[in-house]
C-alpha cells in the first residue's frame, strides 16, 4: 500500500447454526464474544463459541458496572497482613490490601476486579483512595501510642504511568500528617520494566521525597539485573510461589538463596511473601532472608 509492506493478522470468531444460535443478530453477538476470547488469548488465531465465554463476559460486564459504583456505595475496605522480622519474630511492618465486598456479587477477589479496574482507568481513582486510607491508618495507629512501622501500598501500571503521582502522594500524605518514611511503595517487575528509564527516574524522586520504595513479586517477571541495578529501591520480596516450593524443590531454594545473596550485595533488604509453614521460615533464616 503505497510503496509500503503491512503484516496483517486476524482474530477470528465462530459461531455455529443453530447450536450457537437460529437468528443473523445472536450468531453476530457470539462469533464476536468467540473473537475476543481470542485477542484475550494473544490475538491472531480462533476460537469457536462456548457457553462458557457469555457467562464470563456477562459476568465481567456486572462487575465492571458495579465497580464504577464500589467507592461512592463505600464497599471498599483495607486489610493489613503483617510482616515479621526473620530473626527476632517481631513485626516490623505491614502490607495493605484492598478487598470488596458487595451486596449482591459477595466478595469478588483482587485477581478480578483490579485488573477491570486498570483496563478503564477506575484503578486511578481508587488507587488514590487506597493512598489516602493507608495514610489514614498509619496516624490512627500513631496516636493511638502504637510504634511507627512501615505500611506497604501497591502501585498499579496506570498509576505509577500517571504524571503527578509524586505530587499527589506527597499531598495525601502532608494532608494526613504521615511521615513519608513510614510509608512503601511497591512496584511489580512488569511495571518497572515497562518503560525502565522513566521507572528509574521516579523511583529515585519518591526515594528523595522520603518514600521507600520495593520491588514485588520478584523472580516472576524478566528479572533484570542491569535494571535492577539502576533503580536501587530498597527492598525486594521474594514471590510466594518461590517460597511455596522451598520445603521440597532445590531449584526453589537454589533461586531464593540466590536472591538473598544479590540483594544483600546491592543493599537491598529481602521480605518473603506467603511464609505459612516452619519449615519455610526455618529454610528463609538459614538464607539470611531479612523478612
Amino acid at each position: 500500500i503505497n510503496s509500503r509492506e503491512l503484516s496483517v493478522t486476524a482474530s477470528l470468531g465462530i459461531a455455529v447454526c443453530p447450536s450457537d444460535g437460529s437468528t443473523m443478530v445472536a450468531l453476530l453477538n457470539r462469533a464476536e464474544t468467540a473473537m475476543y476470547k481470542v485477542k484475550d488469548d494473544g490475538r491472531n488465531g480462533l476460537h469457536f463459541y462456548a457457553p462458557e465465554m457469555q457467562q464470563n463476559s456477562e459476568r465481567t460486564l456486572a462487575v465492571l458496572q458495579a465497580l464504577k459504583l464500589a467507592l461512592a456505595r463505600d464497599q471498599l475496605h483495607m486489610v493489613y497482613q503483617p510482616q515479621i522480622d526473620a530473626f527476632s519474630g517481631r513485626m516490623v511492618g505491614s502490607e495493605a490490601l484492598l478487598r470488596w465486598r458487595h451486596p449482591q456479587l459477595g466478595n469478588v477477589s483482587p485477581a478480578e476486579f483490579i485488573p477491570l479496574a486498570e483496563r478503564n482507568g477506575l484503578i486511578v481513582s481508587i488507587g488514590t483512595w487506597v493512598l489516602r486510607q493507608v495514610m489514614r491508618q498509619i496516624r490512627v495507629w500513631r496516636d493511638a501510642g502504637l510504634p511507627e512501622m512501615t505500611v506497604a501500598v501497591n502501585l498499579s501500571a496506570v498509576q505509577f504511568a500517571q504524571p503527578d503521582l509524586i505530587e499527589v502522594i506527597q499531598r495525601i500524605a502532608n494532608e494526613e500528617g504521615v511521615e513519608p518514611s513510614l510509608v512503601e511503595l511497591e512496584l511489580t517487575e512488569a511495571v518497572a520494566l515497562k518503560n525502565p528509564e522513566a521507572a528509574a527516574k521516579s523511583i529515585k524522586a519518591l526515594q528523595e521525597a522520603g518514600f521507600k520504595v520495593s520491588i514485588d513479586d520478584f523472580g516472576t517477571g524478566y528479572s533484570s539485573m542491569t535494571y535492577l541495578k539502576k533503580f536501587a529501591v530498597d527492598k525486594l520480596k521474594i514471590d510466594q510461589s518461590f517460597v511455596r516450593g522451598v520445603e521440597s524443590s532445590t531449584n526453589d531454594q537454589a533461586i531464593v538463596r540466590a536472591t538473598v545473596q544479590m540483594a544483600h550485595g546491592l543493599g537491598m533488604i529481602t521480605i518473603a511473601e506467603g511464609v505459612e509453614t516452619q519449615a519455610e521460615m526455618d529454610f528463609l533464616r538459614s538464607c539470611g532472608c531479612d523478612e
